[in-house]
């Protein structure tokens, strides 16, 4: 596992971009204010891309490769269409072994879905409230890590799309952890399964 995936705090930036197709972001130490991460939709089909701008966007099928700023790669989240449930497949690398994934929850109010291991047992559920953008991590009674959105400006926030988050791991998760993985995966996902 790349050693910045040890961190216990990240801060997630989307990419501004008024007629944006593809989900792009960018994760940065908020420490030291330098960017660790670079997640890119590249693979993007141009039937895809049309749908982005349309409805039907939620249901589009994405693929997005997290490497490091040099072109290390860290994981790969990928979904297919979704017509009714996101269901998301995380891989270690690119392309490597599937380490778990997300499953949205059919009934629940403001968003939620389970976290999974490589066996598609449940880890943690991400449990929010439709009236915000504060997001936790729950194992039972145990927070593994929070996620609250940072306001970009007003300017920023009513022309565009982008959104920077705030990701709290928990110390208590081994710093080799696969849950730290499908965590930073699972907070890429926010905007694109549930606040889309």
């Amino acid at each position: 596992m790349h050693h910045t995936l040890s961190n216990n705090a990240f801060l997630v930036k989307e990419h501004a971009g008024l007629f944006k197709a593809a989900n792009n972001f960018d994760i940065y130490d908020p420490q030291t204010n330098e960017k660790i991460l670079h997640c890119r939709e590249e693979r993007l089909g141009i039937f895809t891309k049309l749908l982005r701008f349309t409805d039907y966007k939620r249901m589009t099928p994405f693929e997005i490769d997290v490497t490091t700023p040099s072109g290390e790669p860290v994981l790969t989240v990928r979904r297919g269409i979704s017509i009714f449930l996101s269901k998301v497949d995380v891989l270690d690398g690119d392309d490597g072994p599937r380490i778990g994934g997300f499953k949205q929850k059919l009934f629940s109010i403001g968003g939620a879905f389970t976290v999974l291991d490589a066996d598609d047992q449940p880890i943690c559920q991400l449990k929010g409230k439709w009236t915000g953008w504060n997001f936790r991590f729950m194992a039972g009674d145990h927070e593994l890590a929070s996620v609250s959105k940072k306001w970009a400006g007003l300017g920023k926030e009513l022309l565009t799309t982008a959104d920077s988050y705030i990701l709290t791991i928990s110390e208590h998760l081994p710093p080799d952890s696969d849950i730290r993985k499908l965590i930073l995966a699972a907070v890429l996902c926010i905007d694109m399964v549930l606040k889309e």
